[in-house]
């Protein structure tokens, strides 16, 4: 286990993406910003505490929605600046929008082919 203090929270000032994974369906759920403080509150709970970027706080997933994510594994990047966190989503959706996954829209989809 990695001490929290060599997380590079340099790079964006203070924040280090978290990638939020469904540990049941590895399937990416959503996007969040932690600093220092929130990871460890998120290490201390074992359920997801991110820094709010908007509101310019601390949120606890699912305080006011009760779509609590559990954790069950945090792994880091090569360069500790991007964590991967899989969890179990109590509730059923990670989105504020009602979603399951904060990633349902689709950009744009490539045919399964070569291309040159």
């Amino acid at each position: 286990m990695i001490d929290v203090s060599k997380v590079n929270f340099e790079k964006l000032n203070g924040l280090v993406p978290a990638i939020v994974v469904d540990s049941k369906i590895n399937k990416i759920l959503m996007l969040g910003f932690m600093n220092e403080e929130s990871l460890k509150k998120t290490l201390e709970s074992g359920e997801t505490w991110y820094w709010s970027r908007s509101r310019q706080e601390l949120w606890h997933k699912g305080d006011t929605s009760g779509n609590i994510q559990v954790i069950r594994e945090i792994r880091y990047d090569c360069d500790v600046d991007a964590l991967l966190i899989s969890i179990e989503q109590i509730g059923g959706v990670a989105c504020h929008t009602g979603n399951k996954s904060c990633f349902y829209r689709t950009l744009k989809t490539f045919k399964d082919e070569r291309r040159n």
